[in-house]
């Protein structure tokens, strides 16, 4: 088994590793990683309909959608994440997990394994765990809240559940909870509990050997990277059919905003409300069929036309906040 601490936390980097050693690697993987400020939000999910798109926009934080299924989740650097990769292994969650809950007692924290996929302390949440298959390849990786800003957590995932109207998979959200809290050693880092999980696996495994990444190898993570895990396409083009609604008070009056979606591009578009117009609502709704329910595309149309023609005193950035 190949063992690997990954030092690097670019989240769209990070995600394009995974799928790397999923495709191109034939040797069992064992690997700890961390992410900068981030939203990893599950395969099978409507990006825009698990995030907080003002609060993630505010703060710089990343959204990258990832190859295993399940509910988004909220990276930073005090969660450490991490992966196995094994041939032939017959998916058992509690068996990947149970490295990790050895660590954990060792240290004293009572961890349990709990419901599908979860590990938890006092019935709260430390870790979520997912997995896929990929030419008899499995993947599993999973968090560990250890130091994590639960404030920020909370804000990232905040979505209002009214916006939206879709059969993608939707997030449980459960209470959450930080490892250190549990610690008699109030001193240990999460880079201090990295080194013991991987101690601990490089002394239970007797193939067990530390591993870094070739120049080669990083080269094709990178050109992965941009390809894909980096890109619009990936991260939110992805996600399935929906509709969106939304409708705010703005300086031309109330306006309410309707979108049908599919494959991220607008299919379909009303518009509503009590304000004026100097030009037919009508025109300015087919100028938005087919484009990319994105901020840049509306940055575009924004720059092409004058809004305000369509709804009297409206200002760009109160139309574009309708679409979010």
């Amino acid at each position: 088994m190949k063992c690997i601490f990954n030092p690097l936390t670019e989240p769209y980097f990070n995600l394009a590793v995974e799928e790397y050693l999923l495709d191109n690697v034939e040797d069992d993987i064992f690997m700890l990683w961390r992410n900068e400020p981030s939203i990893i939000v599950g395969k099978f999910q409507n990006s825009l309909a698990e995030i907080n798109v003002d609060y993630v926009k505010e703060n710089g934080i990343k959204v990258v959608r990832r190859q295993t299924g399940g509910g988004a989740v909220f990276h930073d650097l005090g969660n450490l994440n991490f992966t196995f990769v094994e041939s032939n292994s017959n998916g058992n969650f509690r068996t990947f997990t149970e490295p990790i809950l050895e660590v954990l007692h060792q240290m004293g924290v009572d961890a349990r394994f709990e419901g599908r996929n979860d590990l938890t302390i006092n019935g709260m949440k430390i870790s979520g765990n997912a997995q896929c298959v990929h030419h008899r390849r499995m993947l599993h990786h999973g968090t560990l809240l250890f130091s994590s800003e639960m404030t920020d957590l909370s804000k990232a995932l905040n979505v209002n559940p009214l916006k939206f109207q879709d059969k993608a998979v939707k997030s449980v959200r459960k209470r959450v909870t930080n490892i250190s809290e549990y610690l008699e050693d109030k001193s240990l880092s999460v880079l201090d509990f990295a080194d013991r999980i991987m101690r601990y696996i490089l002394a239970s495994r007797q193939d067990a050997e530390t591993y870094a990444f070739t120049e080669e190898e990083l080269q094709y993570i990178r050109r992965l990277t941009d390809e894909k895990y980096a890109t619009w396409e990936w991260n939110f083009g992805s996600s399935p059919k929906y509709t969106f609604h939304k409708s705010a008070k703005t300086s031309g009056g109330i306006v309410e905003l309707y979108l049908s979606i599919d494959k991220s591009l607008i299919r379909q578009a009303k518009i509503y409300g009590d304000f004026f117009a100097k030009k037919d609502i009508s025109e300015l709704e087919d100028k938005l069929i087919d484009l990319p329910h994105n901020e840049q595309a509306l940055n575009t149309l924004l720059s092409q036309i004058d809004v305000s023609e369509y709804v009297s005193g409206i200002t760009g950035d109160e139309f574009k906040s309708l679409f979010f």
